[in-house]
């Protein structure tokens, strides 16, 4: 079969699913803490590298008199 010039052809997709994967309940709490315990040890060696791209990305707060600070420091009751 010849396609015409500029034309495409159209493949079949799956309907999207989401995945199943057969664990206990017991594997899925120790999955659940290893991949915790991975990411709080990344954060913590990587901190400072994380804490700059934050910084970096936050836009600058002008000096703006008649702005309201509403966040700034907490009034006693």
């Amino acid at each position: 079969m010849k396609s015409k010039p500029g034309a495409t052809t159209m493949t079949r997709k799956r309907a999207a699913q989401s995945p199943e994967y057969a664990v206990s309940d017991e594997a899925a709490a120790h999955i659940a803490d290893a991949l915790m315990e991975i990411a709080l040890q990344f954060e913590a060696s990587h901190f400072a590298q994380i804490r700059r791209h934050y910084q970096s990305i936050t836009p600058e707060c002008d000096d703006d008199r008649w702005q309201l600070d509403l966040f700034g420091e907490q009034q006693p009751f």
